[in-house]
């Protein structure tokens, strides 16, 4: 993946946050000769038509893959997929799963959290890929068995790739998100994300797709998702997002694209982007979140990591009162203990407070600093790895 940004160091921060080069960087157009297979360019975004697709033999599909990796990469960073599901009553059955899912939150009174909304701006479906299966298995295997959605995944993470699914629900008057970027770097404080190497920032966006697919049409009105073409390309993004004048530009430059029933749009977790202000009078802006993960980003080895802390906590606090520095203990801590927070269930171990729960780390971390017993960190363990079961 190239970038436009040279590299000044091993690490980035906020200091190389230049809003004139991200001016240079997306201010472009798209050169549709560079996407021979989409059928048009729109707003610098490439569409195709799921139907070729669903026709394409082998070799136009290989050729229509590498025409998707080229745009998530180094071209706009997004690309439209319309009909990827054209198959009304599959998308119907499945939105009725979701409704019948939304109506058991609000008699419950459960507030799903979102990572960059405030909490109840809109109607929040975590875990919808389990959820689906469990409550309509037919409706899960119709769903999934779509070949646009295969095909876009393995261009852009192999095979092996493990698919997440959340619905949001946009409601008429819900607020626009603010603009981020995604999993993984983007679901960190700016602080958290700064102590990662800026060769970590490259990689971060190849380990993770994202797409939604619209489950009604989604006029402007209704508010779908603001894209800005490019800024997938910014080395720093992940810590310019946060910044005003970044935010301002994203408002001032941004492209918004209607989408029908079917459509589907996938796109880099690096470019800026947020869900719109649903300015409609009537249209419950339905999409199915897609997040897409490589099958790369896991460790070689099963490790119990509760059972590692519960053994070498003891000891932590041992040397903690014989004089043992910050440091020392961050160590151990660091090979003990999981140090992100992901995967959890969303619905038991919510972003309310921030864009994610404490990890594992964070617990033991919070548990030496206050003075924990072992068995009060044992049961905030346990508790803990209750709320990640989903």
């Amino acid at each position: 993946m190239s970038h436009a940004t040279p590299l000044r160091g091993s690490w980035l921060s906020e200091q190389d946050c230049d809003l004139d080069a991200f001016h240079a960087l997306v201010e472009r157009a798209t050169d549709p000769a560079d996407h021979p297979h989409a059928t048009e360019v729109v707003d610098d975004v490439p569409f195709y038509e799921g139907e070729r697709l669903r026709a394409a033999g082998e070799a136009e599909r290989r050729a229509v893959a590498e025409d998707v990796v080229r745009a998530l990469t180094d071209g706009p960073g997004v690309a439209v997929f319309r009909g990827a599901f054209p198959d009304a009553p599959v998308v119907d059955r499945a939105t009725a799963a979701f409704e019948a899912l939304i109506e058991a939150q609000r008699a419950a009174g459960t507030v799903a959290g979102d990572h960059f909304a405030a909490p109840g701006a809109n109607d929040r479906v975590w875990n919808a890929l389990e959820k689906l299966a469990r409550q309509d298995p037919e409706a899960f295997a119709d769903y999934y068995a779509n070949e646009v959605l295969a095909l876009v995944c393995e261009a852009w993470l192999g095979p092996g790739y493990q698919i997440t699914s959340q619905i949001n629900q946009v409601n008429p008057g819900g607020a626009a998100q603010s603009p981020h970027r995604d999993y993984h770097l983007g679901f960190l404080s700016a602080g958290a994300a700064a102590a990662y190497p800026a060769h970590v920032h490259r990689l971060s966006p190849v380990l993770t797709l994202q797409g939604a697919v619209a489950h009604r049409d989604m006029p402007l009105e209704s508010g779908p998702t603001l894209y800005l073409p490019y800024s997938q390309r910014y080395e720093p993004g992940y810590l310019a997002w946060r910044l005003p004048e970044f935010r301002a530009y994203f408002d001032a430059h941004h492209v918004q694209l209607p989408l029908a029933k079917g459509d589907a749009v996938f796109f880099n977790p690096a470019l800026f982007h947020a869900a719109g202000t649903n300015r409609s009078a009537d249209v419950r802006r339905m999409a199915n979140l897609l997040q897409i993960s490589s099958a790369f980003g896991r460790a070689m080895e099963s490790v119990d990591r509760e059972a590692v802390v519960n053994a070498v906590y003891p000891l932590l606090r041992e040397r903690k009162a014989a004089g043992a520095d910050e440091a020392w203990l961050d160590r151990v801590v660091a090979a003990s203990a999981e140090g992100y927070p992901f995967p959890t269930n969303l619905d038991l171990d919510p972003p309310v407070d921030g864009l994610a729960p404490p990890s594992q780390a964070d617990l033991v971390r919070r548990a030496i600093r206050e003075e924990w017993t072992p068995q009060a960190l044992r049961e905030a363990l346990t508790a803990a790895a209750g709320r990640r079961r989903s």
